[in-house]
This record gives structure tokens, sequence and C-alpha cells, in this order.
């Protein structure tokens, strides 16, 4: 929801040099929290973590009309990464926990269809807000929406039986928590995955530029639909075929629609290859949830999934950071960042071509 003004916010009080740092430093802080949330979401339990995140939100929220300096804004922004870092970590291991092994492949697949429906409606609605009403306001908005959020996580029961005491030592990530060995296998299929959309995201509105699509949202719009019509499915597939069998379809077609991108001479082809990634993402993120929950122990769980998006946010960050070090606005150079993306996907389909096709780590 606040995607959009933030972009007109920040130059609006003198920090337009500083545009790069709003999804960056988002990132940073989501990405160093992910080890101290897995290990608070199984030892205090997943409503606390989910809540915590909300709170983040909603008081930043309220904040960002107060903190008007440019150096406010962007603690505000490191800060905001919070939310992210704790509340999608204990939702994935909420799920986990009340979902039949089974089926957890489709209940990723639904919690995905509904992040992405929320997001693209959020970029919707926020454009209009701001159009209609002001900035603050929309502020005030997203905070009203955070606390909405913490209120429903409020009436759903725990499902951590033996939950510790908050205590400093517990606040203290150790060198255990910081990576659930048990899930290493998918966290490097999302690792070499996430590369390409970091750089998707990254240099997309230039491609469109360079192709005379007006519409600078269109390819992130072709690439939301794909993704929304097929993480259900996707996520029912991997609970009946398996996760590595899932991954390896959605592997390849990355790696596909990364070379279409790669080599696109017409708008229509960059737009079809922009569709079939959005395909191959939206079979792989609910299939490499599902499969780091089926191979972590219950008891390590919430730090089993939080290695996961750990490897996602960091190969995300590592793709936006090379592919605008690559492309430098030159769109000559608009094959090289994506033709890496086209080559990690194909060997993170080639890594599993070494695993055993089976449906979890339960079998």
């Amino acid at each position: 929801m606040l995607v959009p003004g933030l972009f007109i916010y920040l130059p609006s009080i003198g920090g337009a040099e500083y545009i790069g740092l709003i999804i960056s430093l988002f990132t940073v802080t989501a990405m160093i929290s992910r080890p101290l949330s897995g290990k608070l979401a199984d030892r205090i339990g997943r409503k606390p973590v989910i809540m915590a995140g909300a709170l983040v939100c909603f008081i930043c929220s309220l904040l960002y009309p107060v903190l008007t300096t440019v150096f406010g804004f962007l603690f505000l922004r490191l800060l905001h990464g919070f939310s992210t870092g704790f509340t999608p970590t204990g939702e994935a291991a909420y799920i986990s926990d009340i979902i039949p092994p089974d089926r957890r492949g489709e209940a990723m697949g639904l919690m995905g269809t509904s992040s992405s429906l929320g997001m693209a409606s959020g970029l919707s609605f926020g454009g209009w807000f701001i159009s209609t009403y002001s900035m603050e306001s929309l502020f005030y908005c997203s905070s009203a929406f955070a606390i909405l959020s913490a209120l429903i996580v409020i009436t759903i029961k725990e499902t951590v039986k033996e939950k510790h005491a908050i205590t400093y030592r517990l606040l203290l990530v150790s060198k255990v928590d910081l990576f659930e060995p048990r899930v290493i296998m998918p966290c490097v299929v999302m690792g070499l995955c996430a590369y390409a959309y970091g750089t998707l995201f990254t240099i997309a509105t230039d491609y469109s530029t360079f192709f005379a699509i007006e519409n600078k949202g269109l390819l992130f719009t072709y690439f939301t639909i794909a993704s929304l019509m097929i993480r259900l499915l996707a996520g029912r597939a991997s609970d009946t075929y398996g996760r590595v069998r899932v991954l390896k379809f959605s592997t390849m077609i990355m790696t596909i629609a990364m070379g279409i991108i790669a080599f696109a001479s017409t708008k229509m082809m960059l737009i079809i290859g922009v569709f079939m990634y959005g395909l191959g993402q939206g079979a792989n993120s609910p299939t490499l949830l599902a499969w780091a929950a089926d191979l972590s122990l219950p008891e390590h769980r919430g730090r089993g999934l939080a290695s996961l998006y750990i490897l996602m946010e960091f190969g995300i960050g590592i793709g936006a950071f090379f592919s605008g070090l690559i492309y430098v606005n030159n769109p000559l150079q608009f094959y090289i960042p994506f033709g890496v993306g086209g080559i990690l996907s194909f060997i993170a389909f080639l890594y599993l071509w070494t695993r055993p096709s089976r449906v979890s780590a339960f079998k």
C-alpha cells in the first residue's frame, strides 16, 4: 500500500538521491531479523511473532508523518523491515503446524495467493488513495490495516505447547539460531532462483521504457496474474507428486523465461517471458515453503522457515545489486543480468536432479 507513495514522498522532503534505499534498507532488516523471529516463533509461540511484525508496521506508519526529515524517514524504513522479518515467519510456521503434511503445499499456495492479492490490490489502492486524499492520510490508513491484522491474530489459537518466558538471553541470537541445516536443499534452490526475481524487479521498468511500453506497471501485472494462476495448483501438485518434481518443472520454466527476457527483440516476446517467469516463480515459492516445513523438526520449524526466507532475501538483494551494477542504464546490457538469472535457475534445476523425488521428509 505504501510503496507507490514512498517514491513520491521521499523526494518531496529532499531525499531524491536516496530513492534506492527505500527497498534496500527495508530488506536488510527483514533479513537480519529472520534468525531472531525464527527462534522466538519456536520458543514463545507463533502468535507473538506474527503480532510483533504487525505492531512494528502500525508504529512505523504512525511515525512517518511525524519524522519528516530524510534521516528520520530512512531510520523508519530500516525499522519497518522488522515487520516483514517477523510476520511471514510466524505465519508460515503457524500454517505448517495446523495443516496435515499431505496438504501443506496446497496451504502454502493459498497463503501465497492471498499475499499476492494483498500486494497487488494494495499497490492499486495506495496509488488511488494518494491521488484522492493525501500521503499523510495513507500513512494513517496503513496503520489502521496493521492494527486490524493484529486484532485478527488475537482470535487464533496458539500452536506451540511448551512456551518459554521472554528473557534477555532468549533475545540473543547464537550460532545455532542462524541457520537450520535440515533445510539446506530448499535453501540452495531458493537462493539460486531468487537472483532472477531481484533482477526483474530492479530493471524491468527500464526494459519497459526500451520497448516503449507506456504503462510501466504492465510487466508486473502480467507477472502477478501468472503467479496467481499457478500458486494453488502447484501447491496441490507438490502434495500429490512430490516437492522435487514440481520444483524441477518450475526451475526449468524460470530458466526458459529468463532466456526469453534476456534476448527479447519485441514487446510481445518480453511480455511472454515475464508471464512465463511468473508461472515459474509462482510454482516455486509455495513448494519451497512446504518442502522446508517438511524437513524441519516441529520444535525448530520457525528456524527452518526463517532460514529459507533469509536465502530468499539474500538472493533478491544480490540480484538487485548486481543487475544494476551490470546494466548501468545501457540497453545493450539487458541480456547479461537476465542471462545470469537464467544460468542460476538452470543450476538449481540440475541440483534438483540429484535429489530424490519424494513428497516430504516424513515418507
